[in-house]
């Protein structure tokens, strides 16, 4: 998470010397030191997964085996910031409100952290439904850096949100950052039929409108948004920061026993599109679906699945569908593992269901693994 640091006076004004010489006059940049806006990378949200049962710091992970899929319990990475300039004796760097289903991360991370404090909001409901909300101790956060960890994980809990998202820049703060992991309307970025609402654009333009600070505009973070030209949906008055879980994988990738036998596989052209980049040092395997009359069936495009570990990427799964079908044709194919890997897991109807043995012990799916790294934070 990057917050702009605020502008500190400091006492740097010159001696005067003897003879005609004015005295040296300080510059502005000296007297009031103001670091760049971009935060170095340990300023970023970390975490880690863990991938053929090697476990990583910060992290948790979908294991499977011969038997199916099991869930180990998740492990949250620190949110790691960096000092800022301006800081007084021991007055913490940032002050982190959340929302109530953010707070078991919003804690574990202050616990990581020494230079983030713990700010609580009170989260409560009218008669009629609407919310009532109240910022403690608002006039404390006065000249002080804020951030504020959000999960627009359905339609009923955003406006609330988005109610204290634009409540908090106005309490003179020195600057505000939005960490909202998963872009929910991400994957309607587009209109295929005239009549079409890509509400992409609408929330887009929505979180555009957050106040500024006395810092400027507000910087929005985002992990893996669904299409990159989603950027230019924003306005200019917020400074989206794109985050990527990619580097995550790249890392946990590297130490497996057989790393030198990865290949990457992409369910479909948007996730290549999207990610091939990041891992083009990867042998790759591109799917598509194809329609067979009511059917879609997955495809391998190209590439070569044969005695290979091969690991499946994507941006968010949903139902789930896709994946398996993808692991059973790269199977078919003469792969010698499936693994797969996403950031965010919607899952919605207790699709995830499907990826957990039976009573029976079987499984629908037999990946060697399965991660995710749900609202690129949790990992599972």
């Amino acid at each position: 998470m990057a917050t702009a640091a605020s502008a500190t006076p400091a006492a740097a004004f010159g001696a005067k010397t003897p003879g005609p010489a004015p005295s040296p006059q300080p510059s502005p940049a000296s007297a009031f030191p103001r670091p760049s806006p971009r935060a170095s990378t340990p300023g970023r949200l970390r975490a880690s997964l863990r991938l053929g049962g090697a476990s990583a710091t910060g992290s948790s992970s979908v294991v499977g085996n011969a038997s199916g899929i099991h869930l180990a319990a998740p492990v949250l990475a620190p949110l790691a910031v960096p000092k800022m300039s301006g800081t007084v004796g021991s007055q913490k760097s940032v002050l982190l409100f959340y929302c109530e289903e953010m707070r078991e991360l919003a804690e574990k991370v202050v616990a990581r952290n020494d230079d983030i404090e713990l700010r609580s909001i009170t989260w409560r409901t009218f008669a009629d439904g609407f919310p009532n909300l109240f910022i403690s101790n608002a006039h404390t956060i006065r000249g002080r850096h804020v951030a504020f960890l959000a999960s627009f994980s359905s339609p009923s809990v955003i406006f609330e949100q988005l109610s204290i998202i634009y409540a908090l820049p106005k309490l003179f703060i020195s600057s505000f950052t939005l960490i909202l992991p998963f872009f929910p309307t991400g994957t309607s970025e587009r209109m295929e039929d005239e009549g079409d609402v890509a509400t992409a654009f609408t929330l887009a333009r929505i979180l555009s409108h957050i106040p500024i600070s006395r810092g400027g505009p507000s910087s929005l973070v985002i992990f893996d948004i669904h299409a990159l030209q989603e950027r230019f949906y924003f306005g200019d008055s917020v400074l989206p920061c794109f985050e990527s879980g990619i580097p995550i994988l790249k890392s946990r990738l590297q130490e497996l026993p057989d790393s030198d036998n990865i290949t990457i596989a992409f369910p479909d052209d948007g996730a290549w599109k999207r990610f091939y980049k990041q891992l083009q040092h990867f042998p790759m395997i591109v799917c598509n679906k194809v329609r067979e009359g009511e059917q879609r069936i997955v495809r391998i495009k190209e590439g070569d699945a044969r005695g290979r570990h091969v690991v499946i990427v994507d941006d968010l799964v949903q139902s789930g569908g896709t994946l398996i079908e993808c692991q059973k044709v790269l199977a078919a194919h003469g792969a010698a593992k499936v693994s797969a890997y996403v950031t965010h897991g919607i899952f919605p109807n207790k699709s995830w269901e499907k990826f957990h043995p039976d009573n029976g012990g079987t499984c629908t799916s037999t990946f060697y693994n399965f991660s995710m790294l749900i609202n690129s934070l949790y990992i599972f």
